[in-house]
């Protein structure tokens, strides 16, 4: 059996996990400034809420994991110093907005109307002083964490803690987002050949010509999982 004394997973839940309201109705986010801190309205209760072992979301100092859930955009509203935020990676599928002056992230949002995802902006609810927000259900991208200097060595007493915590590890998302998504893309990708059908029908007869197959467009042969991590994260991380 692994050893898991002294892994310390992140603040929130290193002491045992604090149980949500049922009657939540959010509250406000605030950078980590001393001097004009970035305040952020959340006017609703999140879910989906989870450790993150990935490289791109936001850790407090010392924590290897981030804490994150998911809220409606609709619900989300900057309340004070707006000034002093600024998108961490542009070309990210999450636009993770970020206090220039502390570092802190606030929320992340999805611009592309097609990600599975699309409506929901990423927050961290350990930045409220309000208590009741949704709990931690699992861990994702576990395995990520050696990517941010953790010891492979360590691996199985963190996997260890995060079940002693009732998290269970996983190295994407939970079953259930993974389903969302793998739902969404078999969607997306049942409706592409009915349009390119349409298209054919209306389209005037033209003389056939035999040809060498085109080349096969990079990805293509990709596994469905691989194929959803690339859209999604940009790859294995998110």
């Amino acid at each position: 059996m692994a050893n898991t004394e002294g892994v310390l997973i992140h603040p929130a839940v290193d002491n045992g996990i604090r149980q949500g309201s049922p009657d939540f109705s959010g509250g406000v986010l605030s950078c980590h400034c001393t001097d004009k801190p970035v305040k952020i309205r959340v006017g609703a209760q999140t879910a989906h809420n989870h450790v993150c072992g990935c490289t791109k979301c936001w850790k407090p100092e010392g924590a290897i994991f981030s804490q994150v859930a998911v809220v409606s955009r609709d619900a989300v509203e900057v309340l004070e110093n707006g000034d002093k935020l600024e998108i961490v990676d542009t070309q990210a599928p999450i636009q993770r907005y970020r206090c220039r002056d502390c570092g802190v992230h606030m929320y992340g949002r999805i611009e592309n109307q097609d990600h599975p995802f699309y409506g929901l902006d990423f927050v961290h609810t350990e930045l409220s002083g309000e208590q009741g927000w949704s709990a931690p259900e699992f861990a994702a991208f576990v395995s990520s964490v050696i990517e941010s200097g953790v010891d492979p060595s360590r691996m199985d007493g963190i996997r260890g803690r995060l079940r002693e915590l009732g998290l269970h590890p996983y190295d994407t998302l939970s079953p259930p987002l993974m389903d969302a998504i793998a739902t969404h893309v078999a969607k997306q990708s049942a409706s592409a050949p009915a349009a390119a059908s349409q298209n054919a029908s209306a389209a005037p007869q033209q003389e056939t010509v035999t040809s060498s197959p085109p080349p096969q467009p990079a990805g293509q042969g990709e596994s469905l999982f691989g194929r959803l991590l690339s859209r999604l994260f940009g790859g294995g991380q998110r």
